[in-house]
């Protein structure tokens, strides 16, 4: 992947070719060695996969643009491994790429064509406001203070700091983040994931044996679901989309929450992670907070989540953010995370959400199990 942050100085184009000569290289691979491409994005445009690769010479192949909001890397990866166990291919690359700056900045925007969100927007209904709702509910339900909420980002700002890839590498103290400009009333500045973010992510997926006689990470399961509508009044502290998605990918690996050793987890907002927590069986109803007090989640713990400083620190390129969700816990899982690395982690769980839609807890979500 390439370094995630503000890079003016490089297109799209350049972002996209450096993360997928960047994993073809270390997979000991040459670009004829490819039968598909996926790209993910979300605001590049028509045919952006095929704009991207063509000056690479990898043209001829399928190549598939997938865009599911903020799921879109997600969901390439999910597309790719069924294509790979129908045996339409044996080796593929997915790679998911954005560049937020061209944008301008602010909150991003909002679904255009859903006339309910419409709506709901222009009485002030944002991303930030849903979460800070979900946050104040949480404090009063849960008799929390807004300290739990800015811890996960001291948490995870500490992460960052040891991630070269990492947009923020600054950690923050318990003050630094409560006194940060407010955004919607509990969240503040640094309990958002920053939205002016360029970057880029690839991988490799195959069903041959490495020749390289490094240690294969396999995908034990891959999840994608869609959101339920919800009529009349619901529980916002209920992350159901994402429990329903992490029991299927538990199914599908035959194995528990118990056996995960490191999870990267869609962190858009500090409360995001304390109710992704619950839904991913990481910790028993009523218990995230607990999970994160006794330092479980942070690196040491029994299962340390975001290590690599997640969106909070890591940074949140859209299209780019569940491959690189990937490309970490296979960097977990082969012992290459230097500096961070999760000491003895054989199993690792990817989650990411996407689209804020009205009538639904999110639009798209996906789980991922890789091990060794």
């Amino acid at each position: 992947m390439t370094s995630f942050g503000r890079r003016p100085d490089l297109s799209m184009q350049d972002l996209a070719q450096e993360a997928v000569l960047g994993a073809l290289a270390d997979a000991g691979l040459q670009t004829s060695d490819v039968q598909a491409l996926y790209n993910s994005n979300v605001y590049g445009g028509m045919v952006l996969g095929q704009v991207l690769m063509r000056d690479l010479g990898i043209t001829g192949p399928a190549l598939y643009n997938v865009e599911n909001a903020c799921a879109s890397g997600a969901t390439a990866v999910h597309l790719a491994c069924q294509a790979l166990r129908l045996g339409l291919y044996d080796t593929v690359v997915v790679w998911g790429v954005e560049q937020l700056t061209r944008l301008g900045g602010g909150t991003i925007p909002l679904q255009r064509n859903d006339y309910k969100t419409e709506l709901y927007a222009s009485q002030g209904m944002t991303l930030p406001t849903v979460y800070a709702m979900r946050g104040t509910r949480y404090l009063h339900e849960r008799s929390e203070s807004v300290d739990l909420l800015a811890s996960i980002a001291v948490k995870n700002r500490q992460h960052g700091s040891l991630n070269p890839y990492a947009q923020q590498r600054k950690p923050v103290t318990l003050e630094e983040v409560l006194q940060s400009r407010p955004v919607a009333e509990p969240l503040t500045l640094l309990q958002c994931c920053p939205s002016a973010v360029d970057g880029a992510a690839a991988v490799i997926l195959t069903t041959k044996i490495p020749s390289s006689g490094r240690r294969a990470v396999r995908i034990l399961a891959s999840a994608v679901q869609s959101g339920h509508l919800e009529i009349g009044c619901d529980d916002i502290l209920d992350a159901e989309i994402t429990a329903r998605t992490a029991r299927l990918a538990y199914e599908q690996a035959g194995i528990s929450p118990k056996d995960v050793d490191v999870v990267e987890l869609h962190d858009a907002f500090t409360i995001a992670e304390l109710l992704y927590y619950e839904a991913l069986g990481l910790a028993p109803d009523g218990d995230g907070a607990g999970l994160l007090r006794d330092g479980e989640t942070a690196l040491g713990g029994r299962v340390p989540v975001n290590p690599s400083g997640g969106l909070l620190a890591k940074g949140h390129p859209l299209g780019a953010t569940g491959v690189a969700q990937m490309v970490e816990i296979a960097w977990q899982l082969e012992g290459r995370a230097e500096g961070r690395q999760v000491e003895g982690a054989r199993i690792g769980l990817t989650q990411c959400t996407g689209g804020g839609i009205a009538g639904v807890d999110h639009a798209a979500s996906s789980v991922h199990l890789l091990g060794v």
